[in-house]
C-alpha cells in the first residue's frame, strides 16, 4: 500500500539521515519516477524534504526539522512488538519485520520476550488461521471435518472469531445445524475450505464470550500421588494446591466438570496415583484400567 511505502520512506530518512532515490526504489521496490512522486507527497503533507547534489548527494529530511515520535512509550513499543511477533508465529505473513522498519529506529525497541503460538503442525495451523481471518472479513460460511470425542462429522459454519485458549486455538461460531454458537478446536479441525455462502454476522450473547464459563467443576475427586509428581500438580494447580502427607504422598481435592476429562488426567500418572473417592468415578477408572489390562493378556 502507498501510505505504508510513505511511512518506510520517512522511517528511513529519520534512520539514515540522507540517501539516494535508487536506494528507496529499491528498498520499495518501486520505480525512481514513484519514488519522486512519493517525496512530493510527503512534502505537500508539511515534512520538507530537500535534495542535495554531488558525489555524496541524495534526499534528506531538512535540517533542524523534527517529527514528534513520542505516541507510544518504549514499553508500550516493547509490548506491541512481543505481541505481534507472537503472532507472526502463526503467519504465513509477518507483520513485525515491517513495523520494524516503520518505528523500530524511532524509538529503542528491546527483544525481551519471545511468544511462540505455534505447534507441530504450524503450516497447517497458519493456512487455517489465514483462510479463517478471510471469511470472518469477507463473511463466508467455512465447511471442514471435525474430529471429537464422539467420532467425526462434516461441518459448515459461520466464523465469528479466533480464539487462543487452553494452550491451543480455536474457532468459535455459529453452527446452523446446531443453533448456536460452538468452539471448534484447530487441531482437530480438517479440509478446512471456504465456501460461496455469505451470511450476516449475528450478536453474540454475552455468556457465549465467557469462554469455559459453563465449566462448574462440581465433581470433587480425592486421590492420592506419589511425590515425585508434584512438579505436574504445581505445573496444573499451582503449589498450593496439594496436602504433604506425613509419607510424603500428596492429598488433593481437586473438581471437575467431565468424568471423562478426569478419567484422561488420572491414567496419564500410571502407578503414582490412588483414586479414593467419589464411588462413581472409582468404578469408572477402575474398569478402563481392567480394559487397559486385558489388551495385554
Amino acid at each position: 500500500m502507498k501510505i505504508d511505502r510513505l511511512i518506510g520512506i520517512i522511517t528511513t530518512l529519520q534512520q539514515k539521515g540522507r540517501v539516494t532515490a535508487p536506494y528507496l526504489a529499491e528498498k520499495f521496490e518501486v520505480s525512481r519516477r514513484t519514488i519522486n512522486r512519493d517525496i512530493e507527497d510527503i512534502c505537500r503533507a508539511g515534512i520538507p524534504i530537500v535534495t542535495v547534489q554531488g558525489a555524496n548527494g541524495g534526499v534528506q529530511i531538512m535540517d533542524g526539522f523534527t517529527i514528534d515520535t513520542t505516541v507510544f512509550t518504549e514499553d508500550e513499543l516493547q509490548t506491541i512488538f512481543a505481541g505481534l511477533k507472537g503472532l507472526d508465529s502463526v503467519s504465513h505473513s509477518p507483520k513485525s519485520q515491517r513495523l520494524t522498519e516503520k518505528i523500530g529506529g524511532v524509538i529503542p525497541v528491546a527483544d525481551n520476550m519471545i511468544i511462540d503460538l505455534a505447534s507441530f503442525y504450524k503450516d497447517s495451523l497458519s493456512e487455517k488461521i489465514d483462510l479463517l481471518k478471510t471469511a470472518i472479513r469477507d463473511r463466508k460460511r467455512v465447511k471442514f471435518h471435525y474430529y471429537y470425542n464422539k467420532g467425526e462429522d462434516d461441518k459448515t459454519v459461520e466464523p465469528a472469531l479466533i480464539v487462543f485458549k487452553w494452550t491451543s486455538w480455536y474457532m468459535f461460531g455459529f453452527c446452523p445445524e446446531r443453533d448456536d454458537f460452538r468452539m471448534y478446536k484447530l487441531g482437530r479441525l480438517w479440509d478446512l475450505t471456504l465456501t460461496d455462502e455469505t451470511f450476516t454476522p449475528r450478536e453474540i450473547p454475552s455468556e457465549k464470550m465467557n469462554f469455559g464459563g459453563n465449566m462448574s467443576d462440581d465433581i470433587i475427586i480425592k486421590a492420592i500421588y506419589e511425590p515425585e509428581e508434584k512438579y505436574k500438580l504445581v505445573e496444573e494447580y499451582g503449589p498450593y494446591s496439594f496436602r504433604v502427607m506425613e509419607d510424603g504422598r500428596l492429598y488433593t481435592e481437586w473438581g471437575f466438570t467431565y468424568l471423562n476429562n478426569a478419567l484422561g488426567w488420572f491414567l496419564s500418572f500410571g502407578s503414582n496415583v490412588e483414586v479414593l473417592s467419589p464411588p462413581e468415578f472409582k468404578q469408572l477408572y477402575l474398569d478402563e484400567l481392567k480394559k487397559m489390562a486385558d489388551k495385554y493378556k
